[in-house]
């Protein structure tokens, strides 16, 4: 696995083990996620969109914001297996 996919792995597996917060998470992935150039531009402005929830929600508890920090890491995890899969194919 790339080391920039395998950074952003352990990343989501710290925030999902509540061993990093959220604002840790986001800081992360933003700090490696643009060493993955050859991904189309699509990716950068979908990451964009799950990233800006958990950044805009870091002030508040999960039961005071209007998404689900489960559900946003989900999304992440999803997005990680396609940008895998996509820099697999070449």
């Amino acid at each position: 696995m790339n080391v920039t996919l395998h950074t952003l792995q352990q990343a989501l597996d710290d925030a999902r083990a509540g061993r990093c917060t959220p604002t840790d998470l986001v800081a992360r992935w933003r700090q490696h996620a643009p060493r993955l150039s050859a991904l189309p531009p699509v990716f950068a402005q979908a990451l964009d969109q799950l990233l800006l929830p958990l950044e805009s929600g870091s002030l508040f508890t999960e039961e005071s914001c209007s998404f689900s920090q489960h559900d946003l890491f989900d999304n992440l995890q999803v997005w990680l297996d396609k940008a895998t899969a996509r820099l697999a194919a070449g």
